[in-house]
């Protein structure tokens, strides 16, 4: 990538924007932080101090009259219940736009967003960066390489122990918030099991409030069955005293099993940054997963699997390539309507105690 790169828009400085959003923008090749949408004093001051460069305006308003026609691509990063307005607004304006998942709170939202995009010409991708976490690199890895033979059972887990509420519109009751980790770790589970297995035929799912302040659901398990036969359990939960493997995937021939949360999270949180660190994305072999039949990983069974390197910027970096060369989506609106698809059936099987055929 030569040239001038392409100025960024980024709308929304709270976690997702602060934390994920502007570090991996900042450190793409071909892209640059521009404008920075907050209007929390605090959070302000803290974009301007960590981004000297960057012009901050106080609202999406204020970004589409005054800086739109100075942008190449808007970033969405803002509370769920405002991602479809937001993009809408920006592929109207005619710029491309990346939006944090989910992207809507419905798949018909999705793909009317999907539609819109089209229709103008523009890029639309979703933010599931957990794609690119160094667990799921490696699992994908054993999958193409057959190590496993036939998977049967897919268990994936984003367990915490958080026993009292933070509140805040992610922990809000208020269903326009979009908020409860059906939508937000849900979705992180549920895409990571389209991209492995594909399409889902049946979804049953079981999703409580369980801490006392709670609003949203905080204990939530959905069970797939995917077109190709496989069986997925998932599990997110912030009740959770003693955590489970993050993932455990039994075949024909071995299973994997692994424990712990890919490392970027926490290095972006610490102020580490892509292109500072030597190792980005790197975990301890103390961590590494472990292959193998018939034993227990407990007692040090089969044989450890080299966990590769987690790769976040590789999302930016596709980003840049398929705005500058033309290159593939990294992440479409329809694979995020997909994946809402089956996180609507699993509110609804929630709801009914029932299973939900797709």
């Amino acid at each position: 990538m030569t040239g001038t790169p392409l100025r960024v828009g980024l709308v929304g400085f709270g976690l997702a924007g602060s934390v994920f959003h502007a570090p991996l923008i900042a450190a793409t090749e071909g892209l640059a932080l521009d404008t920075v949408v907050t209007s929390n004093p605090e959070r302000q001051a803290q974009a301007r101090a960590a981004y000297p460069d960057v012009t901050v305006v106080a609202s999406a308003e204020e970004l589409f009259e005054r800086r739109a026609g100075e942008l190449d691509l808007i970033v969405v990063a803002s509370p769920n219940k405002t991602h479809v307005a937001l993009a809408t607004a920006a592929l109207e304006a005619g710029l491309p736009v990346v939006v944090d998942k989910p992207v809507a709170g419905t798949a018909e939202e999705a793909r009317k967003l999907a539609a819109l995009a089209e229709e103008r010409g523009l890029l639309l991708s979703v933010f599931q960066n957990r794609r690119w976490d160094n667990d799921f690199l490696t699992l994908r890895g054993l999958l193409e390489r057959g190590e496993l033979g036939d998977v049967w059972r897919f268990e994936s887990r984003f367990e915490r122990w958080r026993p009292q509420p933070k509140g805040g519109w992610r922990e809000s009751g208020d269903p326009a918030e979009i908020g409860g980790l059906l939508y937000d770790l849900g979705s992180h589970l549920v895409d990571q099991a389209l991209v492995l297995f594909g399409p889902v035929s049946a979804v049953y799912a079981e999703s409580d409030v369980r801490r006392a302040g709670a609003e949203a659901d905080d204990d939530t398990f959905i069970a797939l069955t995917h077109a190709n036969g496989v069986r997925t359990q998932l599990y997110a939960t912030a009740t959770t005293a003693q955590l489970g493997p993050r993932f455990r995937v039994l075949g024909s021939r071995a299973g994997y099993v692994k424990y712990g949360l890919d490392p970027q999270e926490a290095a972006l949180k610490d102020g580490e940054r892509p292109g500072r660190a030597t190792e980005w994305g790197v975990e301890p072999e103390s961590m590494w997963g472990r292959v193998g039949a018939g034993e227990s990983p407990v007692t040090g069974g089969g044989r450890a699997e080299p966990t590769l390197p987690g790769d976040y910027p590789a999302y930016y970096a596709a980003v840049a390539k398929a705005l500058l060369d033309g290159g593939p989506n990294p992440v479409t609106a329809l694979e995020a309507a997909a994946a809402l698809d089956v996180l609507e059936a699993a509110r609804r099987s929630a709801h009914d105690e029932v299973v939900v055929k797709l």
